[in-house]
């Protein structure tokens, strides 16, 4: 699913009004009516509603559905947020159309105009919509700020009014509506992907308004956010001669003194992802407990006992996963620049493994082309050495996987996957559950199972970070979000195998 600015939008919003020979005001109509559906699905109708609706497209959808939830039998209030400025045509009919049932309409251009809003009535934002270009003023930055400490519920009618749709940062931040609910038209919006931005926008849901399917295709972004639509055909099918040799075999160099669990979650999960083979070089106090806890794995002890003072013979693999657990002694991180010198297909870099390269920059243009680096947000501020966060953190994300060829996937609620060509996916699944430790080692070993049965690195990363979402959230609904363990994720790697092939449309 396509990602796009404010003014691709736009365009396609022209395209289809075009190309279906459908008006600006039908297709306001067509949206509103979505709108309507899920509000009067979810909002009972006992609730008093308050509609606050600027003089833009955006507020021309709010007036539609105030006049829908009037004929539904809602008690409803519009308030009309006044700059001074023209309203838009669409917006000018809708408040002819809804003046004609009788609605109690206000005009705010004095905040003294409005009254107090009780903390039990449900609050539909429609002030401003996706095409934003400055921070609210005057008189919307005071309604915008009475919604806030209203406590009532509030539903934003595309985007929450104050904030950009391309993730830019007003200067005061109490001028964007706090929604619980806002209800997306056909798209994601990239400020949704950012923390300090997302929790403006609450839970967040996408309504398809029909939007002209070519009219979309043709139109080109850098940022994707990743479905079930999108992984299904990446998912290789089994043919039933095929052998365990077809399905690759996987090397894992994990583990240390004390972090051998590291290394068992991230062999369980390749195995569980469908490597054929998947062997762990470990420190050799790791073997015990590795082949205790995962029979199907088979070991390559290091010579030390507490840390990895060497790598075998790379030859034998079609992956590599390297970083879980193992620490940055001296010792391991000339091990890293062996395995980056040696093995020049691309490898999955985590963890340790990140913190090495952090430690010593000049092992950057070791990275072997199209390697898949897993960092969360702390670990990717160590590379880059900069703190960022949001628009700044992305755009710093894909300059690095530019720059050294590589595929950068950053850890996080809507984890990105920036590809050396400026290609960006977010990932759809997971859940705050997943914060938990080895929840990253068990990314590892799904992305390196992925890469040693022959997927791109690039379909493995999207393809591994969904997957792992996916298992994420069931095992959440098995043992709640509190209780997961990393482990749970590896249990559920098979049936969210399974509700992708069912997902999928």
């Amino acid at each position: 699913m396509k990602i796009f600015k404010a003014e691709q939008i736009r365009a396609i919003d022209a395209a289809t009004i075009k190309l279906e020979s459908v008006s600006s005001i039908d297709l306001m109509e067509r949206a509103a009516g979505k709108l309507f559906d899920w509000i009067s699905a979810n909002v009972p109708i006992t609730k008093t509603v308050l509609v606050f609706a600027g003089q833009g497209n955006n507020g021309g959808d709010a007036l539609v559905v105030a006049r829908l939830m009037l004929k539904s039998g809602y008690n409803i209030t519009t308030f009309i947020v006044e700059s001074g400025k023209s309203c838009s045509n669409e917006f000018s009919v809708n408040l002819s159309r809804l003046s004609e049932t009788g609605s109690r309409t206000i005009s705010l251009s004095e905040i003294s105009a409005l009254p107090e809003i009780e903390s039990d009535a449900v609050i539909i934002d429609g002030i401003f919509g996706s095409g934003l270009s400055r921070p609210p003023s005057g008189i919307f930055a005071e309604v915008i700020r009475k919604i806030n400490t209203s406590g009532a519920m509030v539903i934003s009618i595309d985007m929450p009014s104050g904030l950009s749709c391309d993730g830019i940062i007003p200067t005061d931040p109490e001028t964007i509506v706090k929604a619980d609910i806002t209800l997306s038209f056909q798209f994601p919006k990239l400020a949704f992907m950012f923390e300090e931005y997302c929790r403006y926008a609450g839970d967040w849901l996408i309504l398809d308004i029909g939007l002209l399917p070519d009219a979309i295709e043709n139109e080109n972004t850098p940022y994707k956010y990743i479905t079930a639509n999108e992984v299904a055909p990446l998912i290789k099918q089994r043919n039933r001669f095929d052998h365990k040799g077809i399905f690759g075999h996987a090397l894992i160099v994990a583990g240390s003194y004390g972090k051998a669990g590291a290394a068992i979650l991230a062999c369980k999960a390749a195995l569980h992802t469908g490597a054929g083979l998947v062997t762990c070089h470990s420190p050799a106090e790791c073997v015990i407990p590795l082949q205790c806890s995962i029979p199907e794995t088979m070991v390559s002890p290091d010579q030390a006992k507490d840390h990895i003072t060497s790598f075998p013979d790379l030859s034998a693999y079609n992956a590599i996963g390297v970083g879980p657990g193992i620490g940055t002694n001296p010792d391991t991180r000339r091990v890293l620049a062996g395995i980056l010198t040696s093995f020049r297909k691309p490898l999955v870099i985590d963890a340790d493994a990140l913190n090495i390269l952090s430690m010593d920059t000049e092992m950057f243009s070791l990275i072997p082309e199209n390697s898949v680096l897993t960092p969360h947000p702390g670990e990717f501020a160590r590379l880059t050495g900069k703190k960022e966060t949001g628009l700044a953190s992305l755009k710093s994300q894909v300059e690095f996987a530019g720059r050294h060829k590589c595929i950068v996937l950053v850890k996080g609620a809507y984890t990105s996957i920036a590809m050396p060509d400026g290609r960006v996916f977010f990932n759809s699944t997971g859940n705050p559950g997943m914060a938990t430790a080895g929840s990253g080692d068990v990314l590892t070993g799904m992305i390196t199972s992925l890469i040693a049965q022959g997927y791109t690195p690039g379909d493995a990363a999207i393809t591994g970070a969904y997957i792992h979402g996916l298992a994420g959230d069931i095992a959440s609904q098995q043992c709640s979000m509190q209780a997961l363990v990393a482990g749970d994720i590896v249990k559920n790697i098979g049936r969210a195998y399974m509700k992708i092939a069912l997902d999928a449309v």
